[in-house]
Order: C-alpha cells, then structure tokens, then sequence
C-alpha cells in the first residue's frame, strides 16, 4: 500500500496533482480542495499522505494534506453507496473534521449540504459510521495556515467540479461575496457558496 508520496510538484489543478519523485516516477493523485489549498507552487517540493483505490477498470490515487483527512476519507468508504466520488466531494465541501463532527451528532442539514447527498444518503451514512467515527479527534494537529484571497474564478470551478451548473456557482460565489466573503480562503468560499445554494 502506498501511504505518502514525497516528490518535485509538476502539475496541478483543483482535483488533481502529478508528483515526480526522486526515482523519476510521476504520479497523478485526485485530491480534495482542502490539499489542493496546502500545495506549494509548481516545481517545489511536495509530500501527501495516499490512499489507493483497487478496482477492475484501474486503480486510482487519492493524496491528502494530513493523516487525518485520509482517515476520515478511508472511514467514508466504508458505508453504504460511498464510493471515491462522493468521499472526495465531502472532503472538499466540508472539512475532514467537519465531516466527523456532522456524521457523529447526526446533523443530516450540513451533510445534505454535500452535492449529491440526499436526506437517505445522509441517514446511510450515520448509521454505517456514527458509532466507527466516535473515537476519532475532530482536530488533526497537522498541516500549517493555508494561502487566503482564493480567485472567485477558482471558488466558481471548484463548485462545477462538486456538480453544480456554472450559472448556478457563479450565482452562489457571488452571494458569497456580497456577504462578506472577500479575503476567505479558497475552500471557506466554496462552503459559504454551497451554504447559500444548499444541497442537491
């Protein structure tokens, strides 16, 4: 199992990075708008904790900026109609612990606020995983501040990629915006947008 990955930053996008490592290895990791706020810039130096994915069709890397967030993504899988996808999604409209905190009290509105998470999805996964995310710290002690003043440009394709029409993300960036949201982090726009468009 590959558990982190520790190379030369060559490419990155919302949902994906490519490492090169020393041994002149790329790799392409999917990754959660929280890790794509911690990377440095394109040619430095960069370090994620992995997950891989074993399916029929392929296999598939996941990369994240604490130990904790892979956690709370592998907890994730483990109920009922989560797949990748969706575990990724969650990551990056809610934050690892926030995830934790919503699924161990039962809060059924912030996890509704996940696009594509209905009320019986939401009710899946509290009963799959309340009781396995008990023991589990909401604070992970990692990773240091992330960079601030996110492009509203950045906040409208993240919000596409988590299934939202453009029109639709640009309607709630904006909202976001004019509700005082300038100067929020990349991923605190994106939840102040998905809390004025409300889950799908």
């Amino acid at each position: 199992m590959i558990v982190q990955l520790t190379g030369t930053l060559i490419a990155r996008d919302l949902d994906r990075v490519e490492v090169m490592t020393q041994g002149g290895v790329a790799y392409e990791l999917s990754i959660p708008l929280s890790a794509y706020e911690a990377l440095p810039r394109v040619g430095e130096a960069c370090s994620l904790h992995t997950y891989l994915v074993v399916k029929e069709d392929g296999w598939q890397l996941f990369g994240f900026s604490t130990s904790f967030e892979r956690r709370v993504f592998q907890k994730l899988l483990g109920a009922k109609g989560v797949g990748p996808a969706l575990a990724l999604g969650m990551l990056s409209a809610l934050s690892a612990e926030r995830v934790v905190q919503a699924i161990r009290e039962k809060d059924i509105a912030t996890l509704q606020g996940v696009p594509r998470v209905g009320r019986k999805k939401a009710e899946q996964m509290i009963l799959d995983l309340a009781d396995k995310l008990g023991e589990m710290h909401t604070s992970s002690g990692e990773g240091g501040p992330r960079p601030e003043g996110a492009s509203a440009e950045d906040a409208i394709r993240a919000l596409a990629s988590l299934g939202y029409t453009t029109a639709d993300a640009e309607k709630a960036v904006r909202a976001a915006l004019d509700a005082g949201g300038r100067g929020l982090s990349a991923s605190e726009l994106i939840r102040a947008a998905l809390s004025k468009v409300g889950g799908r």
